[in-house]
């Protein structure tokens, strides 16, 4: 008994995808679900390490794949080819991510009924691209998101909860994008928390983000505050 992962593939617009699922099998039957949405390189050994740490919390943790089976980055540029077409057409990106939240509604772990979703960097943004589209969520958490708004998604209401986690000298995010993204999800109608921590850069969550340089420092201190008030978040968002 503990945590077990396995993986799952599923296909869309031609493009067979895989994720993780990890979930902790001395629960039975069906759990809330957590979706994590992935940095900029791809599903990796960091999303999945955040899934297995949210299974041991109780929840099935499904590490989601946007790019394709085996596909990651491995350098800024591989990293930035694998990004842009997403960024480039964020419909086709909604609907990529509409799409894996059916998916993880049908695996037989999941209570269909109480799914949420978090997201890195990249991923950041796509959680709060899924709030923004009307995926059916409960709840999206951005971690060090980037921020930009889409051009179709202008006057939709949002009924998932959204809370940002956000480093204030995050240079991929500037406060001006901050207040931005605060304006955007107050005119939505949305329940909405923006967290700033002062002097925190992007990437805080990762251990290995330790480039200045480009904007990308650790700070165990913002990732230990966020880690703690998005747990809370969840409990919130499937209290309901």
């Amino acid at each position: 008994m503990g945590t077990e992962t396995r993986f799952v593939e599923y296909e869309h617009d031609g493009t067979l995808l895989e994720g993780m699922l990890a979930v902790d099998t001395s629960i039975t039957g069906p759990r809330p679900a957590v979706l994590i949405g992935h940095a900029w390189a791809g599903r990796t050994d960091y999303e999945n390490d955040m899934a297995i740490r949210l299974a041991e919390l109780g929840y099935a943790a499904f590490a989601l794949d946007l790019y394709g089976k085996g596909v990651t980055g491995s350098s800024a540029e591989e990293n930035q080819a694998l990004m842009t077409p997403f960024m480039e057409d964020r419909e086709k990106l909604q609907a990529r991510l509409h799409h894996v939240v059916d998916v993880v509604k049908d695996l037989a772990e999941v209570d269909a009924t109480r799914v949420a979703a978090m997201g890195l960097c990249f991923g950041g943004l796509c959680v709060l691209d899924m709030a923004r589209s009307g995926a059916d969520v409960k709840g999206v958490a951005s971690f060090h998101g980037l921020f930009g708004a889409p051009t179709n998604t202008a006057g939709n209401k949002i009924t998932a909860k959204v809370v940002a986690f956000h480093g204030y000298d995050d240079p991929m995010a500037t406060p001006e994008d901050m207040v931005a993204l605060a304006s955007e999800l107050t005119n939505a109608g949305a329940d909405w928390q923006i967290h700033a921590y002062g002097g925190v850069m992007h990437a805080f969550t990762n251990p290995n983000a330790n480039d200045p340089g480009f904007g990308t420092v650790y700070n165990a201190a913002a990732a230990q505050r966020s880690w703690k008030a998005f747990t809370d978040f969840l409990l919130e968002c499937f209290a309901d």
